[in-house]
């Protein structure tokens, strides 16, 4: 648990800074740094990212400095940089080098003459490293990749003079051997040093020195060259695994066209403010969130969304930073800033994501920390018993104890659950499935029931007016007042109302004290009068409804309308009815989660009638009866809703999906939230996932995922345990070598990771690739 700041200083919190720490590039590396930091006197919210490679903490630096901080990251072979835009240390601990600079965020550490420089022939990279390189960097010029290359030609120099004159290859395997141990060595100590005495460096460096002493330098030196490869590519499937979602940060385009008094001119796009213009031109990516003021063209969302169909945008709709500009110009007003827009915000909850783990990883992090020490001890055991307490020969039952060191790294084992979970969320990311969190993905998985929200989640939430009648007024006069009463509020059914008055040409009249009652209806005080648009069942209650009103409310209600009374003085002045297309994909997406075993529930605050007939719409068979398994609640106040999902959750996990503004009480209460929205607020931050796209295929493509995920992360724990069982018996049995140990080790890593990136390619339902237009006109480079 992280300190908290200091009790010296109450009223005041320690500033955040945040680093860029090269090389932590994995979960055991992420763990390491965590555990390192949370150990150091006022430290507090720590969060660690191996998608970005960033530390954030609060540091009270009155008890740790921060180059105390940073020494112990360079310790651990990690190289941090300050980010700019930090707060400044404090003046009795001057800083050893300038780290705010911003042009150091993607310079070469390698080569980079940090304080307290170090002999390390990797340049410092990295504690269980991988040295993931920066986009276009070669593997050979990094520092892992220097290390390969140097103890691989001393590895065939040896071979060579074990060839040519053998009494000279000794000295050589001895020089390669010592050469790859000895930045293992020193992050080994420096670990045990801060608290982690059994590391995978630590377990590597035993093997290699004490093939040395048994006269086994040959193996040794393959042992350290092996784990070097492997970490190598350990480091470029790191890269590609982050890559998606760290490509995300280069859609938005680096300048824009502001429009200032008719004219155009270009800025940086990270320069542009809320409120100001923007010219989006004809193949150009859209430079920031905002709402279209003037013209009309098709956008290409794609690289937000995942949606594959590009979508045609009058004045008034949103766009996203990164969208592309088919055909027409347009001018855009931003909505956003740069860094709040909807590609900043899913980075960032992306990069959040990673600190809720899954339940499995948990469990794997917990058994590896007692795994690791069992390794260690029953390595010795089998080194020192045989011949102490038989009298056997100690040379061949040591080199089994280190045989058993090799094969018990749990590399493999700590890398099986996270790459699979990272590899899953940036897939789903680039398809318009934001998922926050690991937990959250695999829960979604294991869910018994999915419960949806009708309007705006199984309809499309843009209703119509298709009844209006007048009951004591002119039936225009009803709506005009209506209108009135509803112009306030968001709710599909309050904007189809006003829409319907514009459409017709009406002056809707300004509103007072207007306040909506969820579940009941909206009241305002218009033209002087005292009104309410209200469901009927809560206008009965307040006003007596004229004969025959129950028989034309009953009609409607059968056609799937949704009917409101507007009422006041006492009396009913008239009736209104819409109707909510159901989505054109709902029926699928049901018989889809009917077939994967779950149940599907309607949870509406639209009355019985209404319900029953949307639901008899989605049965893909009869259109007489429900979909198989759509159970329909009818009526329900945002309370009754969440009384649903806690009896729901007593059979099983329950997906809650709903439109992430009036579901938020239920989306809460489920086991996983789930809201559909094209990037808003609410549906980026309410819910453990979000649909970005708000296609109701996506929630299960969501199931699939997850299960796809957890279908990959037991055959990855299966790869990894299964190869050291199969080798600890032949080590036991005494066929196996340190080489054929390390080997195996760098084998079963390489295919758990091999296996996660599979994830990368992930589609969904929909097989074939995104329909994207990425065309590269001049003006996209904007």
């Amino acid at each position: 648990m992280t300190r908290p700041p200091s009790a010296t200083t109450p009223d005041i919190r320690p500033p955040t800074l945040r680093y860029l720490v090269d090389g932590m590039d994995c979960a055991s590396c992420v763990q390491k740094v965590e555990r390192m930091v949370e150990r150091l006197p006022g430290t507090a919210a720590v969060k660690t990212s191996f998608t970005r490679q960033t530390l954030h903490l609060e540091l009270d630096e009155a008890q740790t400095p921060r180059q105390t901080l940073e020494r112990h990251l360079r310790s651990l072979g990690y190289v941090p940089t300050l980010q700019a835009g930090t707060a400044a240390p404090f003046p009795q601990a001057p800083a050893q080098q300038d780290h705010a600079q911003p042009s150091h965020a993607g310079h070469d550490h390698a080569g980079h003459d940090h304080p307290a420089p170090s002999a390390d022939p990797q340049g410092d990279h990295a504690g269980h490293v991988h040295a993931a390189l920066p986009a276009g960097q070669p593997w050979y010029a990094s520092g892992q990749g220097r290390l390969v290359i140097t103890s691989g030609v001393l590895l065939a120099m040896a071979w060579l003079f074990g060839r040519v004159e053998p009494t000279l290859s000794g000295p050589a395997y001895v020089a390669a051997t010592a050469l790859g141990v000895w930045p293992l060595m020193r992050r080994a100590v420096a670990s045990a040093r801060l608290g982690d005495p059994f590391s995978i460096n630590m377990l590597v460096s035993l093997a290699a020195l004490g093939a040395l002493m048994i006269g086994q330098a040959a193996e040794g030196a393959v042992v350290v060259f092996l784990f070097a490869v492997g970490e190598l590519l350990e480091g470029v499937a790191a890269g590609r695994a982050r890559a998606g979602v760290q490509a995300l940060s280069a859609l938005t385009p680096k300048t824009a066209l502001l429009l200032e008094d008719g004219t155009t001119r270009e800025v940086p796009a990270g320069e542009l403010r809320v409120g100001q213009t923007v010219q989006v031109r004809p193949g150009a990516r859209v430079p920031a969130d905002g709402t279209i003021t003037a013209g009309t063209s098709s956008l290409d969302d794609s690289p937000v969304t995942g949606e594959s169909v590009p979508v045609v945008k009058p004045p008034g709709a949103r766009v996203y930073a990164g969208s592309i500009n088919l055909d027409g110009v347009l001018s855009v007003q931003v909505d956003r800033s740069a860094s709040d827009n909807t590609i900043a915000r899913i980075i960032q909850l992306v990069e959040e994501a990673e600190g809720s783990r899954a339940a499995t990883a948990r469990f794997i992090d917990r058994f590896s920390r007692v795994y690791t020490p069992g390794v260690v001890a029953v390595s010795a055991l089998v080194a020192l018993l045989p011949p102490l307490l038989t009298g056997a020969e100690w040379h061949p039952w040591l080199y089994r104890g280190l045989t058993l060191l090799l094969i018990g790294c749990p590399c493999a084992l700590v890398l099986s659950v996270p790459a699979a979970v990272t590899s899953a969320i940036s897939a789903g990311a680039r398809r318009g499935l934001l998922i926050k969190g690991g937990a959250a993905l695999e829960a979604i998985g294991s869910v018994k029931t999915v419960a949806f929200d009708k309007t705006g989640t199984l309809t499309t939430g843009r209703p119509r007016l298709t009844d209006l009648s007048g009951l004591g007024l002119d039936r225009l006069d009803a709506l005009r007042l209506a209108a009135g009463v509803e112009a306030g509020s968001d709710h599909p059914l309050a904007r189809a109302v006003t829409r319907a008055a514009s459409d017709a040409g009406l002056r809707i009249p300004a509103a007072e004290g207007a306040l909506a009652l969820p579940g009941q209806g909206v009241r305002a005080t218009v033209e002087g009068r005292a009104l309410w648009v209200s469901s009927p069942q809560h206008a009965a209650t307040m006003v007596a409804l004229p004969e025959g009103l129950l028989a034309t409310l009953t009609s409607l209600e059968g056609q799937g309308k949704t009917a409101v009374i507007l009422h006041g003085d006492g009396q009913a002045l008239g009736l209104l009815a819409m109707r909510d297309e159901p989505r054109p994909d709902a029926a699928q997406t049901l018989a889809r989660l009917g077939r994967l075993g779950i149940r599907t529930v309607m949870l509406t605050g639209d009355n019985a009638r209404t319900a029953q007939a949307v639901a008899a719409e989605l049965s893909p068979s009869d259109s007489s009866r429900p979909a198989p398994g759509l159970d329909v609640h009818a009526g329900l106040l945002p309370e009754d809703k969440l009384r649903a999902i806690t009896a729901l959750r007593a059979g099983g996990g329950v997906a809650m999906v709903g439109d992430g503004i009036n579901d938020a009480p239920a989306l809460a209460a489920a086991t996983v939230g789930v809201a559909m929205g094209g990037g808003t607020d609410v549906a980026l931050e309410t819910a453990d996932a979000a649909l970005l796209r708000g296609r109701m295929g996506d929630v299960a493509d969501l199931v699939q995922l997850s299960r796809d995920t957890m279908t990959n992360i037991r055959w990855n724990i299966a790869l990894a345990l299964g190869l050291k069982a199969v080798f600890l018996i032949t080590t036991l049995l005494g066929t196996t070598t340190l080489w054929m140990a390390i080997l195996a080790d760098t084998g079963a890593t390489a295919l758990v990771t091999a296996n996660a990136l599979r994830l990368l390619g992930w589609r969904g339902h929909d097989r074939a690739p995104l329909a994207r237009r990425n065309r590269r006109p001049e003006a996209v480079s904007r």
